[in-house]
């Protein structure tokens, strides 16, 4: 069977690619890049909630073994895992009180030391591939879709072959989304909350549902519930949508997985992640009791049990009591084992 080839590529050969990346370039005029709409004009690097101006900021760029086994390659044969090319961009369109990576979305003042031009971006996604990095993780990247989309095409044009990553927040707008339709060949979004109150207590995020169920909805649009394997296992197309257990219900699983189900399919992959501990403003603080403990195991199975009564087929579960750098066991014989065996995951 032959290799599946990334859309940027087809889109690079027609002229796509690089239209697509200077209408969203546009966007940035009043950016509407995200569900805030800020209407600022970042071209003139005006900045508002998420302090990101003309130029891209990145944090770390790196081979990431802690990503799903399809992407992080993690249940390949010993010394054949090369891990997820991941991108990690500075800043974030939320502000999560118990973020695990606040020091990178939420420390404002690393903009200047962490800026680098979009032709930096490109190279740094070229580096991780001749790593042999499985595919390209582009980690939070909302608020630079249009500077990703013109450095994927400057990297493509210099011999960029491997699956575009989207790891976001899903704070994303649709307009947006749509321009990167045939960019991007797997989305990997977080589906916080199915409370609109508890999205703005705890991330400062308005609107966030239906905002977030727009994205996946037109993400699901773009890729479709079936994912894609080579034969190998590694995932080269499709949508995962990741579900953070968090303590106390807060997260509302049970409302986001029968809107998944309903909206989209049980097809659709699952990750289901229980690494939540309290950090940032969640640890000590007194402010956010509810948040100021881990997830205990009967709230970790009850999520489990409702993805077999609803009847999901796909995904993976993330150990309980896992580190957040061993997400998932390297073991796995099969990485795209169904969720009928979900309790054999932990």
């Amino acid at each position: 069977m032959p290799e599946r080839l990334p859309g940027y590529l087809r889109l690079l050969e027609s002229g796509e690619l690089s239209e697509r990346a200077g209408q969203l370039e546009e966007m940035l005029a009043r950016c509407t890049i995200c569900s805030w709409d800020c209407g600022i004009n970042r071209l003139e690097d005006e900045t508002k909630v998420c302090v990101a101006g003309r130029l891209p900021i990145v944090s770390s760029y790196a081979p990431h073994f802690g990503e799903e086994p399809a992407l992080s390659g993690t249940h390949l044969p010993r010394g054949e895992a090369r891990g997820a090319g991941n991108v990690f961009f500075g800043h974030c369109t939320l502000r999560c009180v118990y973020c695990q990576n606040w020091q990178i979305s939420q420390n404002l003042r690393q903009r200047p030391a962490n800026e680098v031009s979009i032709e930096r971006l490109a190279a740094m996604m070229l580096e991780l591939q001749d790593q042999g990095c499985h595919n390209i993780g582009l980690v939070s990247p909302t608020h630079f879709a249009p500077q990703m989309a013109r450095a994927v095409e400057i990297a493509a044009r210099r011999g960029l072959h491997l699956p575009l990553v989207y790891n976001t927040n899903a704070y994303d707008s649709v307009e947006a989304l749509r321009l990167l339709d045939g960019v991007l060949d797997i989305y990997l979004p977080d589906l916080k909350y199915a409370d609109d109150e508890a999205a703005r207590r705890y991330s400062k995020a308005p609107r966030y549902v239906a905002s977030a169920r727009a994205a996946i909805r037109e993400m699901y649009r773009q890729v479709g519930g079936a994912a894609i394997y080579d034969q190998r296992g590694l995932l080269r197309r499709g949508l995962v949508i990741r579900l953070l257990v968090l303590p106390n219900g807060l997260a509302g699983l049970r409302d986001s997985l029968e809107w998944i189900a309903r909206e989209l399919s049980t097809s659709v992959t699952l990750s289901v992640m229980s690494q939540y501990y309290p950090s940032h403003k969640a640890a000590g603080s007194g402010l956010y009791p509810l948040l100021s403990r881990k997830v205990r195991p009967p709230e970790f199975e009850q999520v489990v049990e409702w993805i077999e009564e609803l009847g999901f087929e796909n995904g993976w579960t993330q150990p309980l009591g896992e580190a957040a750098s061993d997400y998932y066991r390297p073991d796995f014989s099969d990485s795209r084992r169904p969720f009928a065996d979900a309790r054999d995951f932990q």
